[in-house]
């Protein structure tokens, strides 16, 4: 094959039909088919010569040039492509490095194995930019619906066309009981878009729970419009959902408008979904009424929330339990999925059971520590006294205000708490120095007998041994392991220190040991308030 002026605006025909049937643009196609002709030119005129192309884009006439560059003498390797300043002379009046010299040679005849190896750089060129161009259009779709056309299945998963290319959804990315054949139509959550070797990666999904939202998104215009705002969404695909949501109209009811005139709205979302239950929440910025909300439809009777663990404990009445719980615990799962918390489900009996034991602990406490009958103490405890160090160090007229405690038995309750405590921060002193304890740590600031004795336990002898630990190593904490959430005890966490009180403590440490500059924390904290400051005033 030659490049003859008979086949000259064949090369652009080709080109533009190549891109209008791949879709990209033939600029494209023609760099692809200048790089295959310089690789046949340079299998005729040799590797090591730089050989280049350029096809006319009006015309169709490919001229093929030779370029050398003007190198250092010591640079000088290739004497095919590069040439010396003094060599260059003979070319350029003043040759300088980085100089080029260009120099048209003979179109080259293109052999049988010279045309196939073009064939398959210009193959190769319209396939990469294919790609890129598939890519290009799906990135910024991720996160959006799409509608396909269902190709093949292949191993449980599921191919399809979505216009431009191929699409995946994989088998645990369907809902349960789907199943489809080739031709059907198909509406798919674009989950991620992938750049890789192959070609473009579309996964698709029907259970991801933005799926859901936005198909509300296409159902609801008050969502649509941002009047509504989908919150938060828990699902167990094909079976049931709950989708919290907020109104920042005042005259817009956000459950009314998402389930529409007969819950046509609802409907529409439910038929897409094969009969997926959903309820529908009204959110909450108060975490307990928020959590009511979300165990609908079982009534709660109290709820305790604790927040530093992340922990919420729901009471509701004994027949109630089941229908709280749901079907194998869906509906406190899914309640769990959407408030973000761990929720321990407590009937009132056990509920009672449970105040009744730890007022019996109680109880035992103050007797056995300040030798006390069992109905003096019952008051102690009924008043909310919790542990010895309460009525140690309360105000005296706190206990007065007990039937039958005048000013010297509160004294005497006080003097015999007190005694109890410094008895057991003497034995827990001296069991801490037969461990090896230092007096480093003993005298730090902050730190009781009984947390020094728990600090030593756990081979935490010297203040520097206390200055290297971890905040959460003494506060502990909770950390999520494969989606659940996992509790990490705390050396210090029974003395009720959070992780705000064991980071002043390291950093109080470090700063008396040198580690640390004084003057760095302070800048610290002022950029840290001046951020803040900033986050406000831009809310």
């Amino acid at each position: 094959m030659a490049i003859t002026s008979a086949n000259q605006l064949e090369l652009l025909q080709t080109a533009e039909a190549v891109a209008r049937e791949k879709m990209i643009d033939p600029g494209l196609v023609i760099e692809a088919m200048e790089e295959s002709l310089a690789r046949a030119a340079k299998s005729r005129y040799g590797a090591e010569m730089d050989i280049r192309v350029s096809i006319d884009r009006k015309t169709g006439r490919a001229s093929f040039t030779r370029v050398r560059t003007v190198v250092e003498d010591e640079a000088l390797e290739n004497y095919q492509a590069e040439l010396t300043v003094e060599q260059a002379r003979q070319y350029l009046d003043d040759p300088k490095v980085g100089d080029t010299i260009v120099e048209e040679v003979p179109p080259v005849e293109m052999g049988r194995i010279a045309a196939q190896s073009a064939k398959q750089v210009i193959l190769q060129k319209v396939r990469e930019a294919e790609r890129d161009r598939q890519y290009e259009e799906f990135k910024d779709r991720a996160g959006t619906i799409i509608n396909g056309v269902v190709k093949r299945e292949e191993y449980g998963n599921i191919i399809v066309d979505v216009g431009a290319g191929e699409a995946i959804l994989r088998r645990n990315e369907k809902i349960g009981r789907e199943s489809y054949r080739p031709n059907d139509r198909i509406r798919c959550f674009v989950k991620d878009v992938r750049r890789e070797t192959r070609g473009p990666q579309i996964f698709l999904s029907r259970t991801a729970p933005e799926f859901m939202a936005e198909l509300f998104k296409m159902e609801v215009p008050e969502i649509y419009d941002g009047i509504i705002e989908i919150k938060a969404v828990a699902r167990d695909p094909g079976s049931r959902a709950k989708i919290a949501v907020v109104s920042y109209d005042s005259s817009i009811d956000p459950v009314g408008a998402c389930v529409g005139m007969r819950g046509s709205r609802v409907q529409a979302v439910v038929n897409e979904l094969q009969g997926e239950k959903i309820d529908i929440i009204p959110w909450n910025e108060d975490v307990p009424t928020f959590l009511v909300n979300a165990l609908q439809p079982a009534e709660v009777a109290k709820v305790v929330f604790d927040e530093d663990a992340g922990k919420i404990e729901v009471v509701v009445p004994d027949e109630q339990l089941s229908l709280a719980i749901g079907r194998r615990g869906q509906n406190v799962r899914l309640a769990s999925q959407l408030t973000g918390l761990d929720i321990d489900i407590l009937t009132e009996e056990e509920e009672s059971a449970r105040r009744q034991a730890e007022f019996a602990e109680r109880t035992k406490l103050f007797m056995d520590t300040l030798d006390l009958d069992e109905f003096f103490a019952q008051l102690l405890v009924a008043e909310g006294f919790t542990s010895l160090e309460e009525v140690a160090y309360v105000d005296v007229d706190e206990l007065l205000v007990i039937d039958g405690v005048d000013e010297d038995t509160a004294n005497e309750l006080q003097a015999r708490a007190r005694d109890y405590l410094e008895e057991q921060n003497r034995k827990a002193l001296d069991h801490a120095r037969e461990l090896g304890v230092e007096d480093s740590l003993v005298n730090f600031e902050g730190l009781t007998p009984q947390m020094i004795e728990a600090l030593a336990e756990d081979g935490v002898l010297t203040l520097e041994d206390f200055a290297t630990c971890a905040d959460w190593e003494l506060a502990g904490g909770w950390t999520t392991v494969d989606g659940e959430r996992v509790k990490d005890d705390g050396l210090l966490e029974k003395f009720d220190v959070n992780l705000e009180e064991a980071q002043n403590l390291v950093m109080t440490a470090r700063v008396l040991l040198g580690w640390v500059d004084p003057a760095d924390l302070v800048e610290e904290g002022e950029a840290e308030d001046a951020d803040a400051t900033e986050e406000e005033a831009g809310a």
